[in-house]
């Protein structure tokens, strides 16, 4: 598939995906939130994909936010169109199988911040700069923002950033539990394709099924996650990886999963 405003490409299992617009500081549209949401797809069905990094082109922004050039005609129908498109692709991301970390090595505004939010980890660069300023433009995060950020921090912290419109840096983001680490700039891709390959090195099937466990029994009363939890875990025993895994502990020997 070819694509004008996403790089992705896939080494050692690891799939690195690119928004590649600098020039406007890697803003979202219709046509990137498109090809970003069928170069996902085509990684989820990949067998060769294990983990995905989500990152922006660049020195200065991850993803600074929602194109506004283009939102500025649009009409109400419109608007709501585009948010459905926007929340299409960070559910997309959520309930992918696949483990997606986010790089954020710059501004993560408004889209920008929804789209690592979306990811079931962020680690950031000392240089990034977090925020919602949707309000400062007349209208309110419409990717998923104000549901997941509230569901990360709590209300009360979402309220203060959603509101006041404010970037807050990186390390206040760290200290508010938004991003998991920070580290300089020339730092953070090494530290993320670290970890990426360290996830790898797992049964995938297993982590697959732990981010879907968390994922969805968020949405549960804790009895239910409880039991949605115990089903998985049985089920898990049916497979190849729970067999190579266990049977490598045993043998006191590396396991060689397959995701089978």
């Amino acid at each position: 598939m070819e694509t004008k405003n996403i790089l992705f490409e896939i080494t050692d299992g690891i799939a690195l995906v690119t928004v590649n617009r600098p020039e406007s500081l890697n803003a979202l549209n219709s046509q990137v939130l498109g090809e970003l949401e069928c170069t996902l797809y085509e990684i989820e069905h990949d067998s060769e994909a294990q983990v995905v990094i989500i990152t922006g082109a660049g020195e200065k922004a991850f993803v600074a936010g929602a194109d506004i050039k283009e939102m500025a005609a649009m009409t109400a129908y419109e608007g709501h169109r585009f948010a459905l498109q926007g929340q299409r692709v960070m559910l997309f991301i959520e309930k992918m199988t696949k483990p997606v970390i986010a790089a954020v090595n710059g501004y993560a505004l408004g889209g920008g911040l929804e789209l690592a939010l979306a990811c079931d980890i962020i680690y950031a660069s000392e240089n990034a700069r977090v925020g919602f300023p949707e309000v400062t433009l007349g209208i309110i995060p419409g990717f998923g923002g104000t549901q997941n950020l509230s569901r990360l921090i709590g209300p009360n912290k979402a309220r203060e950033l959603v509101f006041s419109g404010r970037m807050i840096p990186a390390q206040k983001a760290l200290a508010w539990g938004i991003v998991n680490e920070v580290f300089p700039r020339a730092e953070l891709a090494g530290k993320v394709m670290d970890l990426a390959r360290e996830i790898a090195k797992n049964g995938l099937l297993g982590v697959g099924y732990a981010k879907n466990a968390i994922v969805n029994g968020l949405n549960m009363v804790k009895e239910d996650g409880f039991r949605y939890e115990s089903s998985l875990f049985g089920v898990l025993f049916a497979t190849e990886d729970q067999k190579e895994g266990m049977g490598a502990f045993v043998e006191k020997r590396k396991a060689v999963f397959k995701g089978k």
